[in-house]
């Protein structure tokens, strides 16, 4: 393996590996954007859950990780130029469709839905993941900023209730 080969083959892994760093889907984990954001808080109660899956991403990392990875490959087939050149090209093309759909369902993740009613008597539904074992009946805040979260309520009893 030439060097080219090899920094070629470590650039397609570092694109395909930073397509697994997908975000996750939960009460917990703020963006650095929503850090220190004002946000509103009403209370509610958990009336049904059920498991969901949430697609995975299609950044293009993966298609072009693929593509290097499948086109180095391809490259090696073969006797003479031209058919280096006819492999690199279709195993480019195979391994960006390969690429894709490897992104894509690595950074596939199941989330909780979660269904709320809150003290003023709407109902809601929230997908999130279920970090902190939030089960039916339970008492949540519902915390709305630049997107929607569930936590578990832990406000003292003496507090107000409500908006």
């Amino acid at each position: 393996m030439t060097m080219k080969t090899g920094l070629a083959i470590l650039a397609a892994l570092a694109a395909l590996s930073t397509a697994a760093c997908a975000p996750t889907h939960s009460g917990g984990t703020y963006s650095r954007a929503q850090a220190g954001e004002e946000q509103r808080v009403s209370r509610g109660t958990i009336l049904a859950m059920r498991d969901v899956k949430v697609e995975g991403t299609q950044s293009g990392a993966g298609v072009i990780g693929g593509g290097v990875l499948g086109g180095v490959a391809g490259s090696m087939l073969g006797k003479g130029s031209r058919a280096n050149l006819a492999g690199a090209a279709a195993g480019a093309v195979l391994g960006a469709v390969g690429g894709s759909m490897a992104e894509s369902k690595i950074t596939e993740q199941t989330s909780t839905e979660f269904t709320v009613r809150e003290e003023s008597g709407a109902i809601i539904a929230v997908v999130q993941g279920n970090e902190e074992g939030l089960r039916e009946g339970d008492r949540v805040a519902v915390i709305r900023g630049t997107r929607i979260r569930i936590v578990r309520d832990n406000l003292p009893a003496d507090r107000p209730r409500g908006s």
